[in-house]
């Protein structure tokens, strides 16, 4: 029987704001798994486009530029009363962290004490089980605590056991961003013969966006910076556009049958541009700017197909371990911290200058 520590390691965010909301601390209570719940000793977590987003208050409709702009230092506009994304106000102080992998060391009541050792993923985005809208969800480190710290609770029914050769940190890479991006393809709907644009190729979404696209048997056409082709190109990209590039120049007007984004920002019109009568246009995401450009005739003369996505499936999930466990999906690790050095790492996020995930060390290496 392990015995497990009172206090632990962890990052508080204490308000919205800059780095200076991220505390530190090695006093924070270690959880205790309530019904339903299992207690995992993290080993490994990953900085993600929503932590940042939430600690800045991105989400409050008061903000209406890029990430980036408020990445350091956050916004001066309010966005205390709706900064959570779900549009509400948040709890203080909160523990982030919506990409982890650990071990179950604890169960709480109802829970098969059998679990205890496995090696797990939490899926990130989670039913919120409120109501009888299925769309109705939470994010782990959002709504409650994450992985930045060295235990975290998860409700059993969202923890999954994972076999694989991988580091805990080539794992935590996996549940936030390939979470999001498998979630988009099934949403969307991407087949075999398909012309998919993925914008943001080189980031963690959209370099998972590339490789599932391709495990479907689509053509894929990848956006990145200058410097990144390879790297693009190396996770299945058949083609690649330069960001800020037109788009419709580059392929012609109706010339794709999917487009994936997480950027949306100026370009955002020319997307509609290049997709296809019948064609689909999936978003989980707006790093270059929520406000766009919009002529609704692009969308109802041409029978297109808008979806945005946020709540992630089950069934996307499971296949998405199942991908991981056959090796058909590759890590994309970037740099990585000690979890001490979070804001280091965040910098490192916010810079662009990586392709990949950034990864926190939890578990002393």
């Amino acid at each position: 029987m392990t015995t497990l520590p009172e206090k632990m390691k962890g990052v508080y965010l204490t308000g919205f704001g800059g780095f200076e909301k991220l505390e530190y601390r090695e006093d924070i209570p270690v959880p205790t798994p309530k019904a339903g719940e299992v207690l995992i000793k993290i080993g490994a977590a990953a900085v993600n486009n929503t932590d940042v987003n939430t600690r800045i208050g991105w989400y409050s409709k008061n903000v209406k530029t890029q990430t980036n702009d408020g990445g350091e230092k956050g916004f001066e506009a309010n966005v205390d009363d709706d900064g959570s994304w779900l549009g509400q106000a948040l709890v203080f102080p909160r523990i982030q962290g919506a990409d982890a992998c650990g071990e179950i060391v604890a169960v709480g009541e109802g829970v098969d004490a059998s679990r205890i050792g496995e090696r797990v993923l939490v899926q990130s985005v989670q039913p919120s089980f409120k109501g009888d809208n299925k769309f109705d969800c939470i994010t782990w480190g959002s709504e409650c605590d994450g992985g930045f710290a060295e235990y975290a609770t998860a409700l059993s029914s969202q923890t999954f056991a994972i076999k694989s050769d991988l580091s805990d940190g080539e794992l935590a890479t996996f549940p936030c961003s390939y979470g999001t991006a498998n979630n988009l393809v099934w949403r969307t709907g991407v087949y075999e013969g398909d012309v998919c644009l993925v914008t943001g190729a080189s980031g963690g979404v959209g370099s998972a966006l590339v490789q599932l696209a391709k495990i479907r048997g689509a053509k894929v056409i990848g956006v990145c910076d200058p410097g990144q082709e390879e790297r693009v190109r190396g996770y299945g990209a058949d083609e690649i556009i330069l960001r800020g590039e037109n788009y419709e120049e580059k392929l012609g007007a109706m010339s794709v049958d999917v487009v994936l984004d997480m950027v949306a920002g100026e370009q955002w019109p020319q997307l509609l541009k290049v997709l296809k009568k019948g064609g689909r246009y999936g978003v989980c995401g707006a790093i270059a700017g929520p406000l766009v450009e919009f002529d609704i005739r692009d969308c109802y003369l041409k029978d297109l197909t808008l979806c945005g996505t946020t709540f992630q499936s089950r069934e996307s999930f499971e296949e998405l371990i199942s991908y991981i466990e056959k090796g058909l999906i590759q890590p994309v690790v970037a740099k990585e911290f000690p979890l001490k050095d979070i804001v280091a790492a965040q910098e490192a996020f916010l810079s662009k200058k990586y392709i990949g995930k950034v990864v926190l060390h939890v578990k002393e290496q």
